[in-house]
């Protein structure tokens, strides 16, 4: 990501299904990267559900509803950037553990 766009190594784009699932996708990530020593800063658009932004430096987080995916088209701003399998990323301990109990 970083040699195309020179703001993160990678960008995050979910999509939540409305207000109250946007807002539950961030609650989680929030909880979840902060029991394992990660912050970002304020998250923006969190109040509102449409569009949540959280910037952890190096990852950039967008949790969108589907309209708000629709009209943005980060997807196509971010269509020169390679893609990451997600599935294939090993999960730190941390949250192998939660997902243990």
């Amino acid at each position: 990501m970083s040699e195309h766009l020179r703001v993160a190594d990678y960008f995050v784009v979910a999509t939540g299904l409305s207000r109250p699932h946007v807002k539950a996708l961030h609650d989680e990530m929030h909880v979840r990267l902060k029991q394992m020593g990660e912050t970002h800063s304020k998250a923006e658009g969190a109040e509102l559900g449409w569009w949540v932004l959280l910037d952890y430096i190096d990852v950039v987080v967008h949790v969108l509803q589907p309209e708000a995916r629709e009209y943005y088209q980060l997807d196509q701003l971010y269509r020169e950037c390679p893609l990451l399998d997600w599935k294939s990323v090993p999960l730190p301990e941390a949250l192998l553990a939660d997902e243990d109990a």
